[in-house]
């Protein structure tokens, strides 16, 4: 007997290239399989507007497809779910993955709990995180309490996630483990070759300063010099001009111009998976990166040369084996990861790593299954933070119950050629303004 097909309706909300990468891998990857039944996924991205709405560039990097993809306000967001999708065949959709910023989640749950209101049946509303969870950790949890899916990318994330909801006496039901999506690629194999490549994974944020970059920056070169047999990769996020998930106010592209780097040292871009295709040590302050090598079982070391810090988010590898200064690397130390922390991550480097989404799988079967499901429930409401919620439901031109707030456009309709350069130009400026403006003003209040 042939087996019976269908698609499942999905929509992704992003806010940045790195959370459209999390959003849409995650979606494809959560989709349902029922007995003797084949499943379809028809992806709809939506781009939320705002300083990181990744560029074209940026999205062909990340390499996922979307049947329709468009930039959308807030309230342009909630008309097209109150609305379904654009085709009638389809109607509306089965799941809804909000891979945006804490605030913007808890924006969108209270907007979705509105337009929804009076349906029996509703689509299931997925989060959850795209990568480490190292700081507020209370804080961006409880923003994104209301959905009907948390996703914990592994088993210790589970665990705190629903300490964290049980704690302030929320329903911790939604919490369900899985792994980041992005995790595969073929495993570590030392290369028959003479270069060994050293790749170390730039972040947008961390370290901080100008001093703390310029210190690894010399330390990489160093590295270079050091080693003339190696090829050193320093893999970069974005390009000038471009913002990812973080603001970037000093690229390493900028700091280089004061350096002269080594033949065999160069700044590259591209897909983290194919730069690490040829990596034999990745090198990290604390980047998601970390756990893409590990996964594969690539050497993998967490830089210490700037402390062991909750600010720089190297403290989550405590344990790892991974922990490493560039003196020790410099001295030929490549460091071995400890298994039972790696179990404990969810990397699932044992192979383990293709039943990592069941559970998810399971759960949203069940919940797109029912004929009915319950209006979302945040626990932050006007009850339980009537000093907080209002605050940020209007930094996305939302009313306190969740309406758009007059003047905020609605209209889901793509934007003309004038206004698209407009807000092109607009964008370019405010870029400038935090990457080149801004430091130099800090700097003036400093003398």
């Amino acid at each position: 007997m042939p087996s019976k097909k269908q698609t499942q309706r999905v929509a992704v909300l992003a806010d940045s290239d790195t959370r459209w990468k999390w959003g849409a891998l995650t979606a494809q990857r959560i989709v349902a399989f029922g007995e003797g039944e084949e499943t379809d996924i028809r992806l709809d991205g939506y781009l939320l507007r705002g300083r990181a709405t990744p560029t074209a560039r940026q999205l062909s990097e990340v390499g996922v497809r979307a049947d329709v993809l468009r930039e959308v306000t807030a309230a342009e967001f909630l008309c097209a779910m109150e609305l379904g999708t654009a085709d009638d065949e389809l109607g509306d959709y089965d799941v809804v993955v909000l891979a945006l910023v804490g605030g913007a989640v808890q924006a969108m749950l209270h907007g979705l709990s509105r337009v929804w209101e009076g349906r029996a049946k509703r689509p299931v509303v997925v989060t959850g995180y795209v990568g480490v969870v190292y700081e507020k950790l209370a804080d961006g949890l409880l923003l994104r309490h209301g959905a009907d899916v948390v996703l914990a990318n592994s088993r210790q994330d589970a665990g705190r996630f629903r300490a964290v909801y049980e704690g302030v006496g929320a329903d911790a039901g939604a919490v369900t483990e899985c792994a980041l999506p992005f995790l595969g690629g073929a495993p570590y194999a030392p290369k028959d070759q003479a270069t060994y490549t050293v790749c170390f994974a730039a972040q947008p944020s961390v370290p901080e300063s100008r001093a703390d970059r310029t210190y690894l920056l010399r330390r990489m070169i160093r590295h270079a010099e050091l080693h003339p047999e190696r090829e050193v990769l320093i893999k970069l996020r974005s390009k000038p001009g471009e913002h990812t998930t973080h603001i970037e106010e000093l690229p390493y592209q900028k700091l280089a111009q004061r350096h002269e780097l080594p033949p065999n040292c160069r700044l590259v871009y591209g897909h983290m998976g194919e730069v690490l295709d040829r990596t034999d040590l990745l090198v990290t302050v604390s980047s998601t990166a970390a756990l893409e090598a590990l996964h594969r079982r690539i050497p993998t070391a967490v830089l210490t040369d700037l402390g062991v810090r909750e600010a720089l988010g190297n403290h989550h590898f405590t344990g790892s084996g991974c922990l490493a200064s560039w003196t020790e690397l410099d001295e030929g130390y490549v460091p071995a990861p400890d298994e039972q922390w790696l179990a404990r991550q969810g990397v699932a480097a044992d192979g383990a790593y293709e039943t990592a989404f069941d559970e998810a799988r399971a759960r949203i079967a069940e919940l797109t299954g029912r004929s009915q499901l319950p209006s979302l429930a945040p626990y932050y409401t006007l009850t339980t933070a009537p000093g907080y919620l209002p605050g940020i439901l209007a930094r996305h031109h939302l009313a306190p119950d969740g309406r758009p707030l007059p003047g905020a456009q609605a209209a889901a309709k793509e934007p003309g050629p004038v206004r698209q350069i407009v807000r092109q130009a607009a964008r370019g400026a405010y870029r400038h303004g935090v990457q080149r403006v801004a430091p130099v003003i800090r700097r003036m209040g400093e003398l």
